[in-house]
């Protein structure tokens, strides 16, 4: 179970059941299996090109997009749950190829609002009363909605406020699509390779609690009142106040804060904000939030960030939040300290601890995958790599093999994606590594930042002494080179008994080869059983050495030893 499902579980309690939600799930099976089933044949196909027999197809990236396409929109015809699915999933670069990350991406989560005559019944049976006599004045007209719920303005004891409330029978549509999500899985599962299997065994469950949290609107009042804590004394960052009085499970009222649509360049140049500034401002907030308090906002995109006229961050809709705990942000931490020291085992061994990387995964296959992205990098400070390119990297690689991410870890992978295409708008220079290494070695974790000073220092002077003793060792041998007198001593080893097999098919081969002139004298000057028998053992040869080059099948998986003592006796061996 991830921190933020240890978290809080008051949402299982709010679970719908009973008849109706048992037949519109069976109902739901229906539309949603008959919706995905040109998506099982073209998969099929791509197995088998004759669905039962024959060649497996290549698909190309132009495919792959095209179908992306068809399931975007099948999840915008299927409804809420599975919009939501659809953009958890564009954060899942470990179940989905890239050009399908890239079209989910897209999907917004904005539908239609629900009439004022549905809404006002629900409102005034949460608040215990009539709208007009809960609040001053109520604006009917919703402000903003998604597929979730919708906001509305209002005036209460003389304050503007903003009130968002469920959408009515929400749950329980949702509820119904779960079940049907739950029940396919197995059958996903059961096709998929071993790496994207791994995956989907987990992905339904992790769904299931975020959406599920995401409309317990109690929750998210918590969070707002835990994140807007711990910036209560950051005159440059605004979380709007939870109004406790008008705050129930399905609805939230909290302060209304006017603000410019963060992406607005035009008018926040108007302002004369410096929107470096405000970058690097932004970026040290959303560090805060994940490095150090372990709680933070996770749906940054522009309508939810908004900047007043001095200059003040301003964040709205915390629907989506994540939680880490204290391990999982220690390797973070690790992660970063291998990156930026090339250690790979370092970063496998983060990847591991934070449930990233499948502890059953061939080491030796996955340093090989770490080291093809890393080695673009060496030679650089890391502060100077782009994160676009480390995402962009480490995607390709994260559908290839037995990974997979955590919900709250892909949730920081979203938030980074996401605040990057933000911080690019407004300042196409910004560099979130540089930003984020210097944070934490100034600012943040203390002991996180000299543990990387270290490291680093460490590098610096490991390479410095390279470089002393290495010249004198090399101009040595380059003098005895030139003397003629250079003895090159070559220890080749089998430990896979290469050698040993190939001169056992040599020794097989040559053989059977002799056994058709030997079946050639037998026939002219023997009889004809010695003539059979030499013709059976050369058949009775080839077949042994036909056997020899049977294809060899090697589990797809091993298991590892992680220990550096292990790692460090086997280069010894």
């Amino acid at each position: 179970m991830s921190d933020s499902q240890r978290a809080d579980r008051s949402g299982a309690d709010k679970r719908p059941t009973g008849l109706g939600v048992r037949l519109r799930a069976l109902w739901r099976a229906l539309v949603v299996g008959w919706q995905f089933v040109p998506f099982v044949l073209a998969w099929a196909r791509d197995r088998k090109r004759f669905l039962l027999f024959g060649r497996s197809r290549s698909v190309s990236s132009d495919d792959r997009t095209r179908r992306a396409r068809k399931l975007k929109q099948t999840f915008v015809d299927l409804g809420p749950a599975f919009i939501k699915l659809g953009q958890m999933l564009s954060t899942r670069p470990d179940a989905l190829p890239a050009e399908y990350i890239e079209v989910l991406s897209e999907l917004q989560d904005k539908v239609p609002p629900d009439p004022w005559a549905d809404i006002e019944p629900l409102l005034e049976r949460e608040l215990d009363g009539a709208v007009d006599d809960r609040f001053g004045a109520f604006d009917t007209s919703p402000i903003s909605g998604a597929s979730l719920g919708q906001v509305y303005e209002a005036e209460l004891d003389g304050q503007r406020v903003a009130v968002k409330v469920l959408r009515p029978g929400i749950r329980e549509r949702v509820e119904s699509d779960l079940r049907v999500l739950a029940a396919l899985t197995p059958i996903l599962t059961s096709g998929a390779d071993p790496g994207q299997a791994f995956t989907l065994e987990n992905l339904t469950a992790e769904f299931s609690a975020t959406i599920r949290r995401e409309m317990d609107y109690a929750h998210e009042a918590r969070m707002l009142r835990e994140i807007g804590a711990s910036f209560a004394n950051d005159e440059g960052v605004t979380i709007p106040d939870v109004i406790e009085s008008h705050t129930t499970g399905r609805v939230v009222t909290m302060e209304y804060v006017d603000g410019v649509k963060i992406d607005d360049v035009a008018r926040i140049d108007e302002l004369g904000i410096d929107r470096a500034e405000l970058v690097q401002r932004l970026e040290e907030v959303y560090i805060q939030m994940i490095v150090e308090d372990g709680r933070f906002h996770a749906d940054p995109h522009p309508g939810n960030l908004a900047v007043q006229p001095d200059g003040t961050l301003v964040f709205y809709d915390f629907g989506m939040t994540g939680r880490l705990g204290p391990q999982t942000r220690d390797q973070l931490m690790e992660f970063y300290v291998g990156l930026a020291t090339d250690d790979v085992d370092r970063v496998m061994d983060a990847f591991v601890a934070m449930g990233a990387l499948d502890p059953m995964a061939d080491r030796e296959v996955m340093r090989e995958a770490f080291e093809i992205v890393i080695e673009q990098f060496r030679g650089e400070d890391i502060s100077e790599y782009r994160i676009e390119q480390l995402v962009g990297q480490f995607e390709d690689q994260l559908y290839e093999f037995p990974m997979r991410l955590p919900q709250d870890l892909a949730l920081v992978v979203r938030v980074t994606t996401v605040l990057e295409g933000v911080c690019r708008t407004l300042d196409p220079d910004f560099d979130f590594i540089e930003i984020i290494t210097e944070y934490v070695m100034q600012q943040g974790a203390a002991d996180a930042g000299k543990a990387i000073r270290e490291e680093v220092q460490a590098t610096m002077t490991r390479a410095g002494r390279s470089l002393v003793t290495t010249a004198p060792k090399a101009e040595a041998a380059l003098d005895t080179a030139s003397r003629g007198e250079l003895v090159l001593e070559t220890i080749l080893k089998d430990s896979d008994g290469l050698a040993r097999q190939m001169a056992r098919r040599l020794l097989l081969g040559m053989v059977a080869a002799a056994g058709v002139p030997v079946a050639a004298f037998f026939y002219v000057d023997a009889t004809l059983p010695s003539t059979a028998l030499a013709l059976g053992g050369s058949a009775a040869t080839l077949g042994l050495l036909a056997w020899s080059f049977r294809r060899q099948r090697r589990p797809a998986f091993t298991t590892p030893q992680f220990t550096r003592h292990e790692m460090r006796r086997r280069r010894e061996e």
